[in-house]
């Protein structure tokens, strides 16, 4: 399913608005399966913990599913609720499917009558719905994508090459080829570009049940590439954000640039 205008306020906030606490996350059922008529399922959801739904959904609007051929793919039995959202993806085709939420809108502030006023939208409204002299105003884009990767059978890359939009990850490990005490590498691209000085923020699931996140801090080098050694399987969160003054949209003179993903780790 591919909406073809990404709303910001669909995705409730961006990771840069959220509180450290909260983590927005996608997590597939499986990410490497094979067999006859194969599915997954997958949960969306902003969280205190990884991956416990238990505070709010995140909203379908913006979900572009990448099948291995390049092409779309369709979500099935999408849904809502009060914790999360879900959807199942048929995998048809063999090789790597990349599925994400993607978002990209404005934000915008202003005074009228003494009074702080607050709008969120796309930039196709906003000329209809925030006053043109509107008092102090200040206007903000945000993009932001939060995803995963799903593989049937043998792993492939076609549905991992770069859009140039927004913050990326580049998996010179295969995302779903991933496993405890081997060094992995990646790297993050901002707008198709080596994003230097980035920090990442990698997190095991299960934080409900410890008493600390264990995070692991990586920070890219000139190339955009950093390089993790997992010590234990399972699920894990990759966040990282940016704030420049490179906005698309004429109306904004601050951009903010999210990303999030979710990735297994197997044990050797």
């Amino acid at each position: 399913m591919k909406i073809s205008s990404f709303l910001a306020v669909a995705l409730v906030v961006t990771l840069s608005q959220i509180a450290s606490a909260h983590k927005v996350w996608v997590l597939p059922s499986q990410t490497s399966l094979s067999g006859n008529d194969p599915w997954v399922t997958v949960d969306a959801a902003v969280s205190n913990d990884l991956f416990y739904f238990n505070h709010h959904p995140l909203r379908l609007d913006g979900l572009v599913i990448t099948a291995p051929d390049g092409g779309s793919a369709e979500a099935q039995n999408a849904s809502t609720g009060k914790y999360r959202s879900v959807f199942d993806v048929q995998l048809e085709q063999e090789g790597t499917y990349r599925i994400a939420l993607m978002n990209q809108g404005l934000f915008a502030s202003w005074v009228e009558n003494g009074e702080r006023k607050r709008w969120r939208g796309s930039a196709a409204t906003f000329a209809t719905e925030v006053p043109a002299n509107a008092e102090n105003l200040k206007v903000t884009e945000s993009v932001g994508r939060i995803e995963t990767f799903v593989t049937n059978g043998a792993p492939s890359k076609e549905a991992l090459k770069p859009t140039g939009v927004g913050i990326e990850l580049v998996a010179a490990t295969h995302p779903n080829d991933l496993y405890a005490g081997e060094k992995s590498q990646f790297q993050l691209l901002i707008e198709g570009k080596p994003a230097a000085g980035l920090e990442i923020e990698i997190i095991r699931g299960g934080t409900r049940y410890r008493d600390s996140q264990e995070e692991v801090i990586a920070t890219t080098d000139e190339n955009g590439e950093f390089t993790v050694a997992f010590e234990k399987p399972g699920m894990y969160w990759f966040s990282t954000s940016s704030q420049d003054e490179k906005g698309k949209t004429a109306q904004a003179k601050t951009r903010r640039l999210s990303y999030a993903a979710t990735l297994e780790v197997l044990p050797q």
